[in-house]
């Protein structure tokens, strides 16, 4: 099938496109240098709305590359050069389509037809030239990998191969060009380490560094400083050194280094990685159309996996549903917020001063029970501040305001008389909150919003003794508060619209991914990782190994263990959630006494790191007191993951969210659950635990799986 054929079936299949043109003007070069073609990408939209390759705007890249070969083979040109819209170059295939294919075949030709339009470009009769003017992602990159030459601009905010975050692989030349072009080290640390960590982007001097491009210019004249180096290099005045590529036993260690990061952070438990990286070992001979080949297949057995499928769904959910929050009010309901008090000023209630001052940019008051907690809470805030100028973050412009909109008082009447949004981080107990909550609704403005920070406590009980429990919240951050993007955005049985209408405008001014959540135990997070430890927790005491019960886990590919986890959180917090959801469902949720006696014997973990790994701690292991019933990883896994189908399930039936997607929103956003497992549902579905435990899966066909 030729290659019109191939992108016309598969523009067939995806009728909504967003159809990128592919421009051709000619100019002629300065210095007499010759006339000159350039192809400008461009879907016809804002930056807001980057250029993507679909089938339909893959043939017209095809049909433009036509025009510029006969030019080319005519005499007309000397060159030819790719470049973008404003501020995008390209950001790869369209991924909307990737989701519509449902057969093997059609996976294939997706990748076969990106193949053979952008393999065009290296076989003209002249020497073609990529300019990276913005953003280029996947297959935007890869276009230009194809190409003799490249430039990139010092303002590009983001240049990556992301598809291994995704569950895909560079598939359109990306694994193996690119060791061929900067050697495999560095190609690893693109194509895998970049993309298993958290989908970092390079800059445009990291991209010139690397040797991805051989030229950088500013980002204001970046297309004539371009089209003028060009014109130096096709006369001969610039001539272009790239350094020659180790293909001996420095290939294979960056491969095994690749593997070695794969396995740290998926535990292969997601195929991805290890295709590209056989790919990679591949290329080391050179021969280019057989690592084409290979990455046409990875890439269509990848479509047709449910990883990627899974990859894209929680992509989604992040990008599209986190910034539209299932069951929000009309955002109109919402009031101003020119002011916020903060009950506390220890950690937690010093990190949020912090987050509402930065982002919010209002005055911010602290109160505690003594000064010396005042004064330490506003010193944490302006030390902060500090770090931020000392980074170049902020100027002392900026450093001197925000310093002068934080304080800290001991009188609550004093602190809130004129606030429009108090949220406490007190003590994780009802009477304190409930008390808390009396003393500042006797002092703050009758439409000023109570937020509560609680994990595990109800809102509703919090608020049941004021006068006006419709104004009252919750508000549950994660911590670390900067690092984490998840809320949980707690309705209590009178809170009303305006109420939460205004703490929903006051989330997405914070920047975070704010999720609905009824008034239930534990809320959402909380609740499923109390029961995933509680399990854990559980085989332990009656026997199990630790390392086991650990072992077990890891083919989850979470990006820590349990016990490491625990160690994070606090062993006396995991306690104290895990006696909460006791009381609330005794017959699910037990208090481990293992527990309980490290808790009481002040230990802050199970392990000690005196050789640079964990180990049991001797003094723990001593405390411990385990049953016989030893159980296999295997054995561990399937209950452990029965233990969370069940909680899920459980939730769901009761309005704890308004859908599955809320609940794996919450796991990938506050808990750090694996992007690339689609959160947890698409997992326990994909390994069929849903229907063994629950009788049906927790998502329809096709949304986070190859649709039917």
């Amino acid at each position: 099938m030729s290659t019109t054929e191939l992108l016309k079936q598969a523009s067939d299949l995806f009728p909504d496109e967003v159809v990128t043109s592919a421009h051709v003007r000619h100019f002629d070069l300065p210095f007499g240098a010759g006339r000159f073609a350039l192809i400008t990408l461009d879907n016809g939209l804002d930056h807001t709305k980057p250029t993507t390759f679909g089938p339909a705007s893959l043939a017209n890249l095809n049909a433009a590359i036509d025009q510029v070969e006969k030019e080319a083979a005519d005499g007309d040109i000397v060159g030819v050069g790719i470049t973008g819209k404003p501020f995008i170059f390209a950001v790869g295939a369209d991924l909307k389509g990737v989701e519509l294919l449902k057969e093997h075949e059609h996976a294939l030709a997706i990748g076969k037809g990106g193949h053979e339009v952008f393999k065009r470009l290296a076989k003209l009769a002249v020497p073609t030239f990529a300019y990276y003017n913005g953003a280029a992602m996947g297959g935007g990159v890869e276009v230009g990998l194809h190409c003799t030459y490249r430039t990139v601009s010092k303002a590009i905010p983001a240049f990556s191969l992301p598809e291994v975050f995704l569950g895909l692989v560079p598939g359109w030349g990306g694994c193996t060009l690119l060791p061929n072009l900067i050697g495999a080290d560095k190609a690893v640390s693109v194509i895998i380490e970049n993309s298993l960590n958290q989908n970092k982007q390079l800059k445009g001097q990291q991209v010139f560094d690397l040797g991805i491009a051989d030229a950088l210019f500013e980002g204001a004249d970046f297309l004539e400083q371009s089209l003028l180096w060009t014109a130096q290099v096709l006369k001969g005045d610039v001539k272009v050194e790239r350094p020659v590529i180790d293909r001996g036993e420095a290939w294979d260690q960056a491969v095994a280094k690749g593997r070695f990061i794969a396995d740290g952070k998926v535990h292969g438990a997601a195929p991805a990685a290890y295709r590209a990286l056989d790919i990679i070992a591949a290329a080391k001979n050179e021969d280019l159309q057989q690592g084409f080949d290979a990455e046409d297949q990875a890439l269509a057995d990848l479509i047709m996996g449910g990883e990627l499928r899974a990859g894209i769904y929680a992509f989604n959910l992040v990008q599209k549903r986190g910034k539209r929050p299932a069951g929000a009010p009309d955002k109109n309901l919402a009031r101003p917020v020119t002011k916020v008090g903060v009950v506390g000023a220890g950690l937690m209630a010093s990190q949020l001063a912090l987050l509402f001052l930065r982002r919010l940019e209002v005055p911010v008051v602290l109160t505690d029970i003594d000064q010396e907690r005042v004064d330490k809470g506003v010193g944490y805030v302006h030390a902060e501040i500090d770090k931020l100028l000392g980074k170049g973050r902020i100027n002392q412009d900026k450093a001197n305001r925000l310093k002068a909109l934080v304080t800290g008082v001991l009188d609550k009447a004093e602190g809130f008389a004129d606030a429009d949004f108090v949220i406490e981080a007190v003590f994780e107990e009802i009477g304190v909150k409930q008390q808390v909550f009396a003393e500042v609704e006797a002092v703050a403005p009758a439409h000023a919003i109570l937020a509560t920070n609680t994990s595990s406590l109800s809102v509703t009980e919090m608020a049941s003794k004021l006068k006006h429990p419709e104004r009252v919240v919750g508000f549950h951050f994660f911590n670390p508060v900067a690092i984490l993007p998840l809320l949980e955005i707690v309705r209590g049985e009178k809170t009303d619209d305006a109420s939460l209408a205004t703490a929903f405008a006051v989330a997405k001014k914070l920047k975070k991914t704010a999720v609905l959540v009824k008034d239930a135990p534990a809320f959402v997070v909380n609740r499923i990782l109390t029961r995933f430890m509680g399990e854990i927790q559980n085989v332990i005491d009656e026997g199990t190994p630790v390392e086991v019960a650990e072992k077990a886990v890891e083919p989850l590919g979470l990006p820590m263990s349990p016990l490491v986890l625990l160690e994070l959180v606090g062993p006396a917090i995991g306690l104290h959630v895990s006696e909460t959801l006791h009381g609330a469902f005794p017959d699910r949720f037990k208090v481990s006494p293992n527990l309980k006696a490290v808790v009481e014997a002040g230990k802050r973990g199970f392990y000690v790191y005196d050789s640079g790994k964990p180990e049991l701690d001797p003094e723990v292991a001593a405390l411990l007191k385990q049953g016989d019933a030893v159980l296999t990883e295997e054995q561990v896994r399937d209950r452990v993951l029965d233990a969370v189908a069940q909680e899920i399930g459980l939730m769901l039936d009761e309005g704890v969210v308004a859908e599955a997607q809320d609940i794996d929103l919450c796991l990938i956003t506050g808990a750090g659950w694996p992007f690339h497992l689609g959160g947890i549902t698409p997992y326990l579905d994909r390994e069929g635990v849903s229907e063994r435990v629950n009788g049906k899966k927790f998502l329809a066909p096709g949304v986070a799986s190859v649709p039917a």
